[in-house]
């Protein structure tokens, strides 16, 4: 039955991938993961060869009973050899658990090494990857792809493997038992294989189709049940036609399904035509032999058993080619994925900055978003298009500096480029000329993980997990005590809101800390950055769409995060405009006025027409 369902399921699989040309080295790529294994393949190897020969071994010792036991009525050689079979059900019985337990570890080893690879080269990755990466189709590549790559050492290894050996004994077997009879048997062999080919596309076609209508109904679920999707269904008030769309999806998902179980069931229903057909056809003639003297009734019984493990091996090794391709694409499509090298990498001699002030200098600095084919995969995109706009350049020449402990404000109109200057100091992405430097050091030259401990982030949309607020919290620093953790609460103007919780820091905070006002998500960034204690700090926007009453609990917290530490704000209030050190006014990409609130005030520039825009925002 299990081989049975080895055929069906080969037969279901896209015949196409026979035509995909694989990329040079995958094979012996493939090969190097299996060198882990190479202990548990080669036992799991002779396990199946055993049990190739415990197939022929059952029916050998009927035809021994009847033959040399009941026939002339020797009850020894029946009792041994009926202990015999009793032996070898126990045989067989332990060795498919040593086998599927073989199996199983170097199926579940395999899936966890390229999982764990894979997880760890993507978090390697810059942000503008994830920026244009699908998260289901990335995710798709963690399970599905890496699931159907382990298949090649599991269900495939098995499979071909095992029916070749089995088809190679079971014939073998057979001929030397009677070479008409199974020459015979042979006979409708075509008579099968032919039409479950034909049964094999129509079957591909259609799970196609389940597998692409399934994903359409994910998508909606997967869109539609997260905080922003729920919201968005809510606001508009379409629950109906959602029903209905979803509905519509399930219903085609259905009727898929339905033709599915049907051509499955056409496909075993013939596999057990043609087997009874060869089987009245080995005992018409084999009966006849046995008349004629020419077969014993045991060789008979024999080959009668044996037919029956022929013509699995014979179906599943007609399609051996869409099995082991689909497994090997499988493969391809994770090397894909490991093969995208990260454009942040660490130097080859890192440099690790020490505690204390630290300074901030942009030295003549150009730069332009990387193309798609630099940062992402087009099979990772929902949509992947040429876009001429990756290759302008965003920054010209942009140079400035912070003294430690300093205060820079960078001002300017909407998509002038002051957001990529901060995410070039966190070096979320590298200058094309130019240098950014910490101390008078690159940031290319600092180890990734002496800049990460070193620049602090809170941008306007503070991210939560959806965990405990004590769990986001100590992402910035597992060991932190509880002590410290009530203090960066308590400097943060959050700690009064926690203890009136009733689960206080153990409050889970929801999907992206939906659960939380973003004045309160704010807070808890900023008590998540006071506990990480960086050097630099860099604020994105982090007040901005905030009302007046949690601007200033805002303020208030960020005037402790800022203390002593050097900073680069992008400035949306008039409070963090005049308290600056330095003002930026930032234009097209470049630095067009720069100076202190009052000397920029009197210029009558650029930066007195925004604050007079600052001043409006502020009256309202």
């Amino acid at each position: 039955m299990m081989r049975t369902h080895l055929a069906m399921r080969s037969f279901s699989r896209d015949e196409s991938v026979k035509q995909h040309k694989l990329a040079p080295g995958t094979v012996r790529r493939i090969l190097g993961y299996a060198r882990n294994y190479r202990s548990l393949i080669i036992g799991f190897l002779v396990l199946l060869v055993v049990d190739s020969l415990l197939v022929v071994a059952q029916p050998l010792l009927f035809r021994r009973i009847i033959d040399d036991g009941i026939t002339p009525g020797n009850s020894a050689v029946v009792t041994t050899s009926a202990l015999m079979v009793a032996g070898l059900a126990v045989i067989n019985a332990l060795v498919g658990l040593v086998s599927r337990w073989q199996s199983a570890r170097i199926g579940e080893g395999l899936i966890y090494d390229l999982r764990s690879e894979v997880y760890a080269h993507v978090q390697r990755q810059p942000i503008a990857f994830f920026t244009r990466t699908q998260t289901g189709a990335l995710v798709s590549r963690l399970n599905n792809d890496v699931i159907g790559a382990q298949q090649a050492f599991t269900s495939t290894l098995s499979g071909v493997l095992g029916n070749l050996i089995s088809l190679v004994v079971v014939l073998i077997t057979m001929f030397a038992l009677s070479w008409q009879v199974t020459l015979a048997s042979l006979v409708l062999v075509p008579l099968f294989i032919l039409p479950a080919k034909w049964m094999g596309r129509r079957l591909a076609g259609l799970t196609r189709q389940q597998m692409q209508m399934n994903s359409d109904m994910s998508t909606q679920m997967t869109e539609r049940f997260n905080v922003g999707g729920a919201l968005l269904t809510k606001l508009f008030g379409r629950p109906d036609q959602e029903d209905a769309e979803f509905s519509g999806r399930a219903a085609r998902v259905r009727d898929i399904g339905v033709s599915i179980a049907m051509a499955n069931r056409y496909f075993f229903t013939a596999l057990t035509l043609v087997a009874a057909l060869a089987t009245a056809l080995v005992y018409g003639l084999g009966g006849n032999l046995v008349i004629t003297g020419a077969l014993t009734l045991g060789t008979l019984l024999a080959l009668t058993g044996l037919l029956a493990q022929l013509y699995g091996p014979l179906t599943a090794l007609s399609n051996v080619r869409v099995d082991v391709m689909t497994a090997l694409v499988s493969f391809e499509r994770v090397f894909e994925v490991l093969d995208l090298k990260p454009l942040i990498t660490q130097s080859d001699q890192p440099v690790d900055l020490p505690p204390g002030p630290v300074s901030v200098r942009f030295r003549d600095v150009d730069f332009h978003y990387p193309a798609a084919a630099e940062v992402s995969l087009a099979s990772l995109e929902s949509v992947a298009v040429e876009e001429a706009r990756s290759s302008d350049q965003i920054l010209h020449g942009v140079d400035f500096e912070i003294p430690a402990g300093g205060l820079v404000a960078l001002v300017g109109p909407s998509g002038a480029g002051k957001t990529t200057i901060t995410a070039l100091v966190a070096r979320l992405y590298d200058v094309d000329a130019g240098a950014v430097l910490l101390n008078d050091v690159d940031v290319r030259d600092i180890s990734l993980d002496s800049l990460r401990q070193t620049v602090g982030y809170v941008t306007q949309d503070a991210h939560m997990f959806h965990d405990t607020i004590l769990a986001n919290l100590r992402y910035a620093d597992p060991d932190a005590s509880e002590q410290q953790i009530w203090a960066a609460c308590e400097d943060a103007q959050i700690a009064g809101l926690l203890r009136s919780l009733p689960d206080g820091l153990n409050t889970v905070v929801g999907d992206r800390g939906y659960r939380l006002s973003g004045g309160e998500k704010q807070r808890l960034a900023i008590a998540r950055l006071l506990l990480k204690r960086p050097g630099v700090v860099v604020l994105d926007e982090a007040t901005a769409h905030l009302d007046s009453e949690n601007e200033r609990a805002v303020q208030v917290a960020l005037s402790a995060a800022l203390t002593g530490r050097t900073s680069l704000v992008i400035a949306h209030r008039l409070s963090t405009v005049r308290d600056a050190d330095l003002i930026l006014v930032v234009e097209n990409g470049r630095i067009a006025e720069r100076g202190r609130h009052d000397e920029l005030l009197a210029r009558g520039g650029l930066y007195a027409r925004h604050y007079e825009q600052f001043s409006l925002s502020a009256s309202e």
